[in-house]
C-alpha cells in the first residue's frame, strides 16, 4: 500500500463529499431536498409538529403515495421525526429533528425567494417562448 502525504488524504477527503461527482453521498442528499414535496413539506412543519392529514392539506396538489414517500424518505434522512399516539384511531405526528430545524431557514428562504420572483420568472419564460416560436 502507497504511503499518502497530508495534503493528499485532505485532498480525497474533500472528493468524498464533492456533489459534483456522480459518486458522492452529498448528491443523494442534494437530490431530496431538492425535491418540491421536501422543501414544501419542510415548512409546512415551521410550526411544530403536524399530522398526516395537517400535512396533507397544507400542501396542496400532493398525493398520499408521494406524501407518504416523502415523509418516510425526510424521516430516514433525520430531517423529520415520527410520533405514533396508541388512540382510536391511532394518531401519528410529524415534527422537524435538529436536522430539519438547521435546513428550514435555507428552504423557507427559496420557497419566499419563489413567491417573490414568479411574476419576473413567468415573464423571462414567456419572453423565452415567443422568441423560440419565431425560430
Amino acid at each position: 500500500m502507497a504511503t499518502r502525504t497530508a495534503a493528499q488524504r485532505r485532498q480525497e477527503a474533500r472528493a468524498e463529499y464533492d456533489a459534483f461527482l456522480a459518486a458522492c453521498p452529498a448528491r443523494d442528499l442534494l437530490e431530496t431536498i431538492s425535491d418540491k414535496w421536501v422543501s414544501l413539506l419542510l415548512t409546512a412543519l415551521a410550526d411544530g409538529p403536524r399530522r398526516y392529514s395537517d400535512l396533507s392539506r397544507i400542501v396542496a396538489g400532493v398525493s398520499q403515495k408521494m406524501l407518504t414517500q416523502s415523509l418516510r424518505s425526510m424521516e430516514r434522512d433525520g430531517l423529520v421525526s415520527r410520533t405514533v399516539t396508541a388512540s382510536v384511531p391511532v394518531r401519528v405526528d410529524y415534527a422537524l429533528t435538529g436536522l430539519g430545524e438547521d435546513l428550514l431557514p435555507l428552504m423557507r428562504a427559496i420557497k419566499d425567494w419563489a413567491e417573490s420572483h414568479i411574476e419576473q420568472v413567468e415573464a423571462a419564460r414567456a419572453s423565452y417562448d415567443a422568441r423560440a416560436a419565431q425560430s
